[in-house]
């Protein structure tokens, strides 16, 4: 393609030309006024030397030309898989595809948008798309966005005459005019609980075209059986739900569909409150002073969490050595009270070294053995007493110990280990200085020899003796400890050990922590995925079922993380309570948010989009009209219309090669001053 023009590339400056251009014309009128003759042939003399000083040149330039470029911005995110949208917006992209092809000198590019249902993510982020289109597109080449969306859009800017958009943007929108919702909207919850106590959650079902007549919804908590609440639409409903147990305490709001609505994705809405336990009450009896009856107390009391009641026999009663009985404790010891009237108000009872005294007569040992078996804990940290004869075994205490002492007493070095069943046991698993195949722990020097009959053995001592043994009793668990020598640890000696963090899950796993659980199914949803971890005892898992909100069901296979660990994600598509079966344990997992910035508003609509296409000179038409007719159109002019839609024509070039040819070369200019001169000095001399 050629394109020819004139240009000037002047003999003098152009300051010069334009000083004695003025000077020959104002000579020029003064003749004019004197009346000389010759006035036409000196004019013409004077113009055809400012031409030449001038120097005219005819240029012709071979030009590219180069493609407009257009830009569809396809909306497929969550709000857009309703409602047949998903088809309409396919067809719709191919459509402005075909139109784009037809049009001579443009080409297409198209993005597409997504979005996620967590409640962390922006929603439909259109503009950001297109803006990151644009950058690689030059200004002069752009000629307008087309956006096919439902025109729930997220970032559309506020300003719409400054958002610096070059071109027309249109807008396809892909609902109906007529559509109908309705969504469970949770106004206030809260994010934690005190286990065992109400907690008030207060919501609402908000509806579009819907009739506004009461509805019945539907509250679970976990996996108990739901509850029915009548609710008017637009009405904040408060309602309370239990604590359970520590952990999630998943609430689960779900609204009957509406006739007719576009999505039931956001027909349910789900909070978690996080359980918490009160103080916890632990009992500590330690039969005798020792170095580590401290380390129990000081570990027990730096724990904020915890309200300890602790006594110390200082002298058994049945020593007979002159004390008065009133000396024996500082402060008496309230047996009955502690062991008959309030025993199942502790959470925990740890006997450290106590052996077999008066001090708690038979009744009271049974008594703590029904305590266990009706759910109680109790923790034993032995020392040479339970290798004796008046040791605790020998009691009633003896139907809930799983390690029966032999009465041995192994006195010698070794270094704590975990069993192969301590590596996957949560208890014991990844204790800090466990890596590796020998902990990095110090040593301890004295262990009560045991045939353990029941439970998990999952630290060994020395000779792989039972160290620490874990034991499920009735409904209640038992811990046995056997060595008392774990105060090493609390020295620091030869490093010490994690005595802090093992008392910590021993506690919480005799108080039936889920988190501490040896079986246990869970799921969490991190980032756009629905994380499922299986915890066992076992060598393998077995693939779990995901029953989505929608019913619709996925088979997850689980990978080994570590010992005993398994995991799996899938992505998350919907939002509510996801079910999850490995065929021998259930759970439920909350996922998405109904709260999240893509399900706010599922019903489309034109007014987002509207005053951007307004600034810009484009339009928002609904698909359900028709598909607009693409026509390229002159900048400067109306860029939409009844039943079209415009792309601007730039008319953009790349320039190949440039010649030019002067209109006055040397000769050709000197001649024609010549014949002008000659002729003016001809008519003058006649």
């Amino acid at each position: 393609m050629s394109d020819w023009s004139i240009a000037f590339e002047p003999v003098l400056p152009w300051a010069v030309v334009a000083v004695l251009g003025a000077l020959g014309l104002v000579l020029l009128i003064v003749l004019a006024f004197a009346r000389s003759r010759g006035l036409m042939l000196r004019s013409l003399s004077f113009a055809i030397l400012l031409a030449a000083l001038a120097n005219p040149t005819i240029r012709n330039e071979e030009r590219e030309a180069l493609t407009d470029i257009a830009v569809a911005v396809v909306d497929r995110s969550l709000s857009q898989q309703s409602a047949g949208r998903t088809e309409r917006t396919t067809q719709a992209a191919e459509a402005l595809k075909a139109a784009v092809a037809r049009l001579p000198n443009t080409e297409l590019r198209t993005v597409e948008v997504k979005s996620g249902i967590s409640a962390e993510d922006d929603g439909t982020r259109a503009f950001e798309a297109l803006n990151r289109a644009l950058a690689d597109i030059p200004p002069e080449r752009f000629a307008g966005a087309v956006m096919i969306t439902d025109g729930q859009i997220h970032d559309a800017p506020q300003d719409a005459a400054k958002a610096g958009i070059g071109g027309p943007v249109h807008g396809l929108i892909t609902g109906s005019k007529s559509e109908r919702d309705r969504k469970v909207v949770i106004d206030k919850a809260p994010r934690f609980g005190m286990v065992g106590q109400d907690q008030t959650v207060s919501f609402r079902v908000d509806e579009v075209n819907g009739p506004g007549e009461p509805v019945t919804v539907n509250v679970a908590v976990g996996d108990a059986p739901p509850m029915p609440v009548d609710v008017t639409p637009g009405q904040t409903v408060e309602i309370t739900v239990p604590v359970a147990h520590g952990g999630q305490n998943i609430v689960e709001i779900t609204a009957p569909p509406l006739a007719g609505e576009i999505s039931q994705q956001n027909n349910r809405a789900v909070t978690v409150v996080e359980g918490v336990r009160d103080r916890l009450r632990v009992l500590l009896v330690s039969g005798e002073p020792h170095p580590g009856e401290r380390t129990w107390r000081n570990l027990l009391k730096a724990d904020a969490s915890v309200d300890l009641v602790h006594f110390t026999i200082l002298r058994p009663p049945e020593k007979q050595d002159g004390t008065p009985t009133k000396e024996l404790a500082l402060i008496a010891f309230p047996t009955r009270e502690l062991f008959v009237e309030k025993l199942d108000q502790f959470d925990l009872v740890i006997f450290d070294r106590y052996r077999r005294q008066t001090v708690l007569p038979a009744a009271y040992m049974a008594n703590i053995a029904r305590y266990v078996a009706d759910g109680g804990a109790v923790l034993i940290a032995s020392g040479p007493d339970l290798a004796d004869e008046d040791g605790l075994y020998y009691t009633p205490l003896s139907d809930i110990i799983a390690a029966a002492p032999t009465g041995q007493v192994l006195e010698g070095p070794f270094k704590p280990e975990l069993t192969q069943q301590g590596r996957k046991h949560p208890v014991t698993s990844g204790l800090p200085g466990s890596e590796g195949q020998a902990p990095s722990w110090g040593r301890w020097f004295r262990l009560v020899e045991t045939t353990a009959s029941s439970g998990e053995t999952v630290m060994s001592g020395l000779d792989g003796k039972p160290l620490l043994v874990l034991a499920r009793q009735g409904k209640g668990r038992v811990a046995q400890l056997l060595s008392d020598q774990g105060w090493l640890w609390a020295r620091g000696f030869e490093g010490g050990g994690p005595q802090t963090e093992l008392l910590r899950r021993m506690a919480h796993w005799l108080m039936k922590e889920p988190d501490l659980e040896e079986e246990a199914l869970s799921g969490s949803q991190r980032g756009n995925n629905l994380v499922i971890e299986r915890r066992t005892m076992a060598d393998s898992a077995e693939p779990v079922n995901v029953t989505l909100p929608s019913g619709k069901t996925e088979t997850v296979e689980l990978r080994q993380t570590a010992p005993g660990r398994f995991q799996g994600a899938i992505p998350v598509t919907e939002a509510g309570l996801h079910r999850l079966s490995d065929g021998k344990l259930v759970a439920v997992a909350a996922a998405g948010s109904a709260d999240a910035r893509e399900m706010s508003s599922l019903v489309a609509t034109s007014s987002v989009l509207a005053p951007v296409a307004a600034a810009t000179g484009g339009s928002a038409n609904w698909l359900e009209d028709g598909m607009p007719q693409l026509v390229k159109v002159d900048a400067g002019r109306q860029m939409a219309g009844n039943g079209w839609i415009g792309l601007k024509a730039n008319d953009a070039h790349r320039v190949l090669a440039v010649s030019d040819t002067p209109l006055f070369g040397t000769l050709l200019s000197l001649g024609v001053l010549l014949l002008a001169f000659s002729a003016m000095w001809y008519r003058e001399g006649r």
